[in-house]
């Protein structure tokens, strides 16, 4: 620790310069030295490099390919794609108005079926008034009949006298018996 202290000492008291000047003593400069190490590793250095750069140039090539078959791979089934959509949607406005026609026509084929079943229930009606009109005509005919048929008896049997009951009975036996062959 008391050697780090005292090395923090010595760079506090270091003359500052002055100036600023650029050395030109080649051997405390370090110029030979660099240029061996950048001229080894241009040397050497030169090849693997190369071959990076130009791997990375292929690999770089390669991704752009790959990037382009895709975008035109992608280009391909998009336009697949829509031209799918084109036929679904083209299938669906045909379902669309083959639907709108088959109802158009299931409610045509409605009224149509509802107007014969309303003139089918008008006849059936008109037939049971007509009927019903027939019955009570009937019923009042035999009330009729039957009331001039009592109006008649109570006048025949007002009328009738026993006289003339047996003129009568007398006359219908002739007849009879002239219709009788010997």
């Amino acid at each position: 620790m008391k050697e780090v202290i005292n090395s923090l000492n010595y760079l506090s008291n270091w003359p500052s310069a002055g100036s600023f000047e650029f050395n030109t003593n080649i051997l405390e400069t370090n110029i030979i030295n660099i240029s061996v190490v950048l001229g080894v590793l241009v040397y050497f250095g030169k090849g693997v490099l190369s071959n990076l750069l130009d791997n990375r140039k292929s690999k770089i090539l390669n991704t752009i390919q790959n990037s382009e078959e895709l975008c035109k791979g992608a280009t391909d089934q998009l336009e697949k794609a829509r031209a799918r959509l084109w036929e679904v949607e083209k299938r669906v406005d045909e379902i669309r108005v083959n639907g709108y026609l088959q109802i158009e026509q299931e409610k045509e084929n409605l009224i149509k079926a509802a107007s014969a079943n309303l003139k089918q229930l008008e006849d059936s009606k008109n037939e049971t008034i007509f009927f019903e009109q027939q019955k009570v005509i009937d019923q009042v005919r035999q009330q009729i009949s039957y009331q001039a048929l009592q109006k008649a008896l109570a006048i025949m049997n007002n009328c009738l006298n026993t006289d003339l009951h047996l003129r009568m009975i007398d006359y219908n036996i002739g007849r009879l018996r002239a219709k009788k062959p010997n």
